[in-house]
């Protein structure tokens, strides 16, 4: 498979919480790079394109949208502040 990706990605397996509007879902990091992430969910239905990303490990905080959807797995870019 060739790589279309400006930012190599790290693969990863951590927690992580997608929050928004005063609501949170679980899901899990699968790799992680400065400009993005891809992020496994039990399901995408009622994620919003905008939400902030928290990571367990340091309670980060990364606001980011939704570039793609794909099943159970959803890419995001990470948007400067």
């Amino acid at each position: 498979m060739e790589e279309h990706r400006a930012v190599q990605r790290r693969r990863m397996l951590k927690a992580g919480t997608i929050s928004f509007g005063g609501g949170a879902i679980d899901c899990t990091v699968r790799n992680l790079s400065d400009t993005g992430a891809a992020l496994d969910v039990i399901s995408p239905v009622g994620i919003p394109d905008r939400f902030t990303l928290v990571m367990d490990t340091d309670h980060s905080q990364l606001p980011c949208h939704i570039v793609w959807r794909k099943e159970n797995r959803i890419g995001v870019r990470f948007e400067s502040n």
